[in-house]
């Protein structure tokens, strides 16, 4: 389930002029645009905005953009996260040569799609059987295993929990979608 149609969240984002180190880190981030709202709202608690934003895996690590998205699209669209799906869809869908069939598919669809290779699908399945049941058995582990270093799937892991985390930020906080995002049912 998505946050409620508002304009307004639990929680008001914090106002500008944010402390010096706090800006630079959201110019950093924005390149020039205003902060997002969860960002804004994080910035109200310099401790919590600090603890958010040193935890993410945005960088370049063991995963390629496309592998890194594909896991955040579909663990947010699992947890009915709309705000965050919204914002990685909009921002790195492209960057991650993601087209619109395989975005339908992570967000209401599922491994039996033919718009994915066995590679994808081992990633849809991590992210499936993390949802489900906060582990991975043996033959997923294996297939997985297949296709990506030890050192990568810790960090599929560690993503994976980091966008349930952050759903679970958006939708308490009942986030309203930024301007102009896209919505679930843009993808039905």
């Amino acid at each position: 389930m998505s946050a409620p149609d508002s304009n307004e969240a639990r929680v008001a984002a914090g106002e500008p002029p944010f402390d010096a180190d706090i800006q630079a880190s959201l110019d950093a981030v924005m390149q020039g645009l205003p902060p997002l709202r969860l960002f804004a709202t994080l910035a109200r608690d310099r401790r919590l905005f600090f603890k958010f934003f040193r935890g993410a895996l945005l960088d370049q690590g063991h995963l390629t953009p496309r592998q890194r998205e594909i896991v955040i699209d579909r663990t947010t669209a699992l947890c009915g996260a709309e705000y965050e799906w919204g914002v990685h869809v909009a921002a790195f869908a492209g960057v991650a040569d993601l087209s619109r069939e395989q975005i339908t598919s992570l967000t209401f669809g599922g491994v039996a799609d033919d718009c994915w290779d066995d590679q994808a699908r081992a990633l849809i399945d991590l992210c499936d059987a993390l949802h489900a049941t906060a582990t991975v058995d043996d033959d997923l582990w294996a297939r997985v295993a297949e296709h990506f270093s030890d050192e990568a799937i810790i960090e599929l892991l560690l993503l994976a929990g980091f966008y349930h985390s952050t759903s679970f930020l958006v939708n308490g906080l009942a986030l309203p979608l930024e301007e102009g995002m896209p919505r679930f049912e843009d993808y039905r």
